[in-house]
């Protein structure tokens, strides 16, 4: 800004502070604070992502599969034989959407998904659509993937089935803890874990495909009693696309990396794509591998005793260490699942704040440079979930996949989109970028391959999305149906009070700054005549000349003794007694004020000046009523106003 009198620049000073954030009960939760000088730091390659960001779906494999056969458990167990020809439809699925996504992380290198990718190809709305789907589902990716880990652990150990609820809120507050130690740490101490997962998986899968080859396989000993949804005497096609749309629950977390690519090291995007690529085919052999072996060794749903648990014992002969290994293993990475939806949902948050769609505060990194504000909600708002529905994996399903194949439909038409804009730009030329989020469009040659690729990815993830609404509705899909608008709603409505507020505080076409005011008058409220009220009185002649004292009169004993030393104290400054009968302190005050303030000139400033006791000691603090927070609680909300408070301190020794 230009100085209005000389012209000449505004002197700007840089200075660096030395102060650091001394060791607290914070420090020892979640580590000590870093600097931003650190954040490169924090970043992680792509192993320790694939950890991070892909726990979600690889942990999908332990509840994919029973969730296609409580569908087609309402034909009877001969349906069963359907579960692996389903599979393979899922992995093709799964193939498309994955190719869909790294298309994703290499044109939006800064992240946001399906949210970024809707809204920069398909329009603000559909944005909005594609965020509230992605923050739904990161709140049911927790609850879902906790909700199932302690249901691993409850097949193990029936009698802690009446303890689910309180195992898995503890869970979900464990997981917030290890993330608010920050992403790099999070990841070193889930990667051990998560990767154990996949490998005493395809343990025992390979030592399943052995058996089944040489004939030793054998069958579910003493299995539980089958978990049946529904009627039915035959199989349709519309069971078949029932129970493939419910075993499409193996794809969720696909979207994740995109979301979260600022996390990776550089190159980020080409980190993020390969972590993407590893996390496909890992997944699609998890997959594939269990529900073949799940149907040939007779595995049925129910919620007494996973497939995977009917599945471990039967490969390794009964209850033994690779059995225990594996229900272990499985719960962990299960619990730690959340963890993806824990980098991923502070992350768009923080994004979606920065456009003005959620509040400004989740866009704020916490000590250990991570959206601390955002996974405390998240924890919050998944915990709710858990006590709501009681930790039940099958009653939370329902909610969780509709949300998930929105948003994938949602990017994928957007991507298709993209690709028919790069085919109608000229081989030699860029198109300008709309954002710093988008990477520049260019001629892609390929681009109606790409083009059809995500059209019919959109086209499939949108029947199973439709097919979900449908089935699952009466199940508990009509809460989505409803609660995803209902964000949207709220979403809306942030975004416009913030676009008001900026267009109320803008500079552009502000003009020169207003001229000082030519009158200042200061009204100081006095409740006694002490040496904190001559404190104040002094700052406020500072200010200005004129300065009127104003007191209630609520005991008219105690008036007198105000008014009689005010007489001998008061230097000359005229007071002003409030008659109040009905023994009302700030009401009186408000009153005066108002009346004050209506009746001002132009270009007259009015300030109350407040005394304010504070106390040294903590535990007397609480003996005084604090009149001065009162007053700016109340005295804030009134226009041209300004309030300022003149604390003055007691200090009280033996007492702190």
């Amino acid at each position: 800004m230009i100085n209005q009198e000389n012209k000449s620049p505004t002197p700007i000073i840089e200075r660096t502070t030395t102060y650091k954030p001394p060791r607290n009960l914070s420090s020892w939760l979640i580590g000590r604070p870093l600097s931003t000088a650190d954040a490169p730091h924090e970043t992680i390659g792509k192993m320790v992502g694939l950890a991070v960001f892909a726990s979600d779906a690889l942990s999908s494999n332990a509840y994919a599969t029973q969730e296609i056969m409580v569908v087609l458990a309402a034909a009877g167990t001969m349906a069963f034989g359907y579960v692996f020809p389903i599979s393979i439809a899922i992995v093709l699925l799964l193939t498309i959407v994955s190719i869909s996504y790294v298309q994703v992380i290499h044109a939006y290198p800064d992240g946001g998904g399906a949210y970024v990718v809707a809204r920069d190809n398909l329009g603000e709305l559909p944005g909005l659509i594609a965020a509230a789907s992605l923050l739904t589902d990161y709140i049911l990716t927790v609850s879902v993937s906790i909700s199932s880990g302690v249901a691993q652990i409850v097949s193990a150990y029936p009698n802690m089935y009446e303890y689910r609820v309180a195992l898995a809120v503890a869970a979900v507050i464990l997981i917030m803890m290890i993330n608010l130690r920050g992403v790099r740490e999070s990841g070193a101490a889930i990667a051990v874990p998560s990767m154990s997962f996949v490998v005493i998986m395809f343990v025992a899968i390979f030592a399943g495909m052995y058996k089944y080859f040489t004939g030793t396989l054998g069958v579910v000993l003493d299995p539980p009693e089958i978990q049946m949804h529904g009627i039915a005497t035959v199989v349709t096609p519309f069971l078949i696309l029932h129970a493939f749309s419910s075993g499409t629950a193996a794809l969720t977390g696909i979207e994740a990396i995109s979301n979260g690519i600022t996390a990776f090291k550089e190159p980020r995007s080409k980190n993020a794509a390969v972590t993407l690529t590893w996390m496909a085919f890992i997944l699609a052999g998890l997959f594939l591998g269990i529900s073949f072996l799940s149907s040939q060794v007779g595995a049925v749903p129910s919620e007494v005793e996973t497939v995977i648990s009917q599945l471990g014992r039967t490969i390794f002969g009964g209850q033994g260490f690779l059995y225990y290994a594996t229900i272990l293993a499985t719960t962990i990475i299960l619990i730690l699942a959340a963890n993806t939806a824990y980098a991923g949902f502070p992350r768009l948050s923080a994004l979606m704040s920065m456009d003005g769609f959620l509040p400004r505060q989740l866009a704020y990194r916490g000590s250990r440079l991570v959206y601390s504000r955002g996974i405390v909600a998240l924890a919050l708002l998944s915990s709710l979930l858990i006590i709501l529905f009681q930790a039940s994996v099958t009653r939370l399903i329902p909610l969780y996949a509709i949300g998930v194949f929105l948003s994938f439909t949602l990017a994928q038409f957007g991507m298709a989109l993209r690709w028919r804009r790069s085919g109608s730009i000229h081989p030699e030329k860029v198109e300008a970028q709309t954002s710093h989020r988008v990477s520049a469009l260019q001629f892609d040659p390929l681009w109606r391959l790409k083009m059809i690729t995500n059209g019919f990815g959109a086209i499939c993830t949108g029947v199973v999305m439709f097919v979900f609404a449908i089935t699952k509705f009466k199940d508990g899909a009509y809460v989505v149906l409803i609660l995803i608008p209902a964000l949207i709603g709220v979403l809306w409505l942030i975004h416009m009070h913030y676009k008001n507020l900026a267009k109320k505080l803008s500079l552009d076409n502000f003009g020169v700054i207003p001229h000082h005011a030519m009158r200042h008058r200061v009204i100081l409220p006095v409740s006694g005549v002490h040496q904190g009220t001559l404190a104040a009185l002094r700052y406020a002649r500072m200010l200005s000349d004129d300065v009127t004292a104003v007191h209630v009169v609520i005991e008219p004993a105690d008036a007198e003794k105000v008014r009689a030393k005010w007489e001998t104290w008061g230097e000359g400054v005229r007071m002003v007694l409030l008659d109040s009968p009905y023994r009302l302190f700030v009401e009186p005050i408000l009153g005066y004020i108002s009346e004050v303030a209506s009746k001002r000139q132009a270009g007259e400033t009015i300030t109350i000046v407040v005394p304010e006791f504070v106390s040294d000691s903590r535990i007397t603090s609480a003996l005084h009523t604090n009149t001065a927070n009162i007053l700016r609680e109340q005295l804030k909300n009134q226009h041209g106003i300004v309030i300022t408070n003149v604390p003055y301190h007691i200090h009280e020794e033996g007492l702190e």
